[in-house]
């Protein structure tokens, strides 16, 4: 009996949340205002980085190409949603961009745009343009609220609730943990919320249309995937892989994207 009125609760929790995503046109059940998201992110971000070792950008070359392929991807963003007349999606945000040293093959990016790359996913993308694939990939994931989407899922399966500043009052610990999880930030990919099939998909098709408008062929998030795919040698896949779930059709169906997002290419001097 409780499971179910537990059951009959989510569903109304969500369905009343449910709002249309104006970007990709898919209702999306968002519980939590992007302000107190934010909010949390910028406490979270601020916190992770003082108890990590980050590079710094004005000694290391890899630092300082984690903030220039931010910056341009970022730019590109913004110049999207102008043309969209979306500007006020990124209202409150702070770009920030950081290369954190740490063997994880894993990047983030929270509300606000705060943006984590490890130096364990560099030797996995190689060069900028995959680089900026991936930044342009978890941006979208910012951009198109699919972080919300999490935290409003995990809130609702922990009884926290749909306010998050009394979710965090009440129960400070179970609530960072299900926004750290909603983020995909941390090292044990058990604890993890997957993002779906749908925004994973999401965050690819306009993780390339971003990156190409930055002047980064987006051909290169083909090859991104291919060498994610061929290093997990048949065992346990790079935590990036893990925590963002690869379907079998995940690569012909970036393929299907391509065109759209070689139409936004601009190649940097052109």
């Amino acid at each position: 009996m409780i499971r179910r009125i537990m059951a009959v609760f989510i569903s109304t929790a969500f369905l009343i949340a449910c709002a249309k995503n104006p970007i990709t046109g898919r209702n999306q059940a968002r519980l939590v205002s992007e302000q107190e998201l934010q909010s949390m992110a910028s406490q979270q971000y601020q916190q992770f980085l003082s108890t990590n070792k980050v590079v710094s950008s004005s000694v290391n070359r890899d630092a300082e190409m984690v903030k220039r392929v931010g910056q341009r991807v970022t730019r590109s963003v913004e110049e999207y949603l102008k043309t969209l007349g979306r500007t006020s999606d990124l209202e409150g945000y702070k770009w920030e961009y950081n290369l954190v040293e740490d063997p994880a093959a894993n990047a983030w990016c929270m509300p606000g745009g705060k943006i984590v790359v490890y130096t364990g996913l560099l030797p996995i993308t190689q060069n900028e343009a995959a680089l900026a694939a991936v930044m342009g990939h978890e941006i979208a994931h910012a951009v198109l609220f699919h972080g919300n989407e999490r935290v409003s899922q995990g809130m609702i399966q922990q009884g926290l609730g749909s306010a998050l500043g009394v979710a965090l009052s009440n129960q400070p610990a179970a609530t960072q943990n299900v926004f750290m999880a909603a983020y995909g930030i941390g090292s044990q990919v058990g604890v993890l919320l997957p993002f779906s099939r749908k925004q994973e998909l999401e965050s690819d098709r306009f993780g390339m249309i971003w990156m190409a408008g930055a002047g980064y062929n987006p051909q290169e998030a083909i090859n991104l995937w291919t060498r994610m795919q061929a290093a997990s040698n048949g065992s346990k896949p790079p935590e990036f892989l893990s925590t963002h779930p690869s379907e079998g059709n995940r690569i012909a169906q970036l393929k299907k994207y391509l065109p759209e997002a070689m139409k936004n290419y601009k190649p940097v001097g052109k």
